[in-house]
């Protein structure tokens, strides 16, 4: 894959961590983590945009892009204390999906290979299907679950007339085998979609949805607890799929299509500290982001601040291991950790 250029916008990384090439494997021999762009979004049934979202979620910070970010909370700095590299935007051509998502399969396939963790910034979420499968091209397929927040639950069969698009790559992923029914945990969704066949074939997949009103009854966290059980049994990988709509278009709205009574900000940032510290992540997408329908940055800082919580907790749990220690969430800021 040759990158002749960023597809959108400036050339610039993700807060200024160092740039790789991925047709030379030195210059990510040793990464942790390989961010990759992809600016597609040509699976979109509504609002179109996401294409620019890479270019917003590496630079929307009010911080210098100086490759450093230290946690407050998790006391790491996860753009130091982790290998971070960007090999910037994948060519994914708007104009051809069946041409752009394979490209970007293989691009996720030779970082994986690597043995990084690669970070894709979208793009709608039909990039979904190229991400979690380049991963599990592999670690097998079958051995790597998914935790997938959402409004929607993106399990659509043909729409307009095609199997591609931003509704239907998690039936994709089920479908080829790469990821299994029952190890596919999905967050947040709502609404009034899908219908109900759809969701007879979510049943005889044995997927787990855990709508908002079940999360509104039993909480979030027990409803993570649970799910993180589901994801590791039998799996030796969580890849975390986060679409920006999963959270109340209050707090995210620059999306193509906002959905009310999602999760909050807060809500979505402990959630993906949580998963990272305590889950073995292997692959992470954040999609949906569409600075054309955005406000003040409000989404694109959220998906900036989504990429930095998972790489913070990924360093925590780290660190952790080898250290022998244990992160203390309930710690004063002041007692040096």
């Amino acid at each position: 894959m040759t990158r002749y250029c960023p597809q959108f916008g400036p050339d610039i990384t993700f807060l200024g961590v160092p740039r790789c090439d991925l047709d030379d494997p030195q210059t990510y021999a040793d990464a942790d983590v390989v961010i990759l762009g992809a600016p597609f979004d040509g699976g979109t049934s509504h609002r179109p945009g996401a294409r620019f979202g890479p270019m917003a979620i590496r630079m929307t910070d009010y911080l210098p892009h100086d490759g450093s970010r230290p946690s407050l909370a998790l006391r790491t700095d996860p753009l130091v204390d982790l290998r971070v590299v960007d090999a910037g935007d994948v060519e994914m051509y708007s104009g051809n999906i069946q041409k752009a998502l394979p490209a970007l399969e293989a691009a996720v396939e030779k970082v994986t290979r690597a043995g990084a963790i690669p970070v894709v910034l979208g793009g709608d979420h039909s990039i979904a299907f190229p991400d979690a499968k380049g991963v599990a091209n592999v670690l097998g397929h079958g051995r790597v679950s998914m935790l997938h927040f959402d409004a929607h639950a993106d399990t659509g069969d043909i729409q307009f007339g095609s199997l591609w698009g931003h509704g239907q790559p998690m039936r994709r992923l089920i479908e080829s085998g790469a990821l299994r029914g029952d190890r596919f945990l999905q967050i947040g969704l709502r609404g009034y979609w899908p219908p109900p066949e759809t969701l007879d074939w979510m049943a005889g997949q044995r997927m787990r949805s855990y709508e908002m009103t079940e999360i509104g009854l039993r909480g979030l966290q027990a409803c993570l607890t649970e799910a993180f059980a589901i994801a590791t049994d039998e799996c030796e990988g969580v890849f975390l799929s986060v679409d920006i709509d999963v959270c109340d278009p209050g707090h995210a709205p620059g999306t193509g299509t906002p959905e009310p009574g999602g999760l909050s900000a807060r809500e979505l940032l402990d959630s993906v500290r949580r998963i990272c510290l305590e889950l073995p992540v292997v692959g992470l997408d954040v999609v949906e982001v569409s600075p054309p329908y955005d406000h003040a940055d409000i989404t694109a800082a959220l998906a900036n601040r989504v990429v930095l919580e998972a790489l913070s907790a990924i360093a925590r749990r780290r660190q952790d291991a080898r250290d022998g220690t244990t992160w203390n969430p309930s710690a004063s800021l002041l007692d040096g950790r």
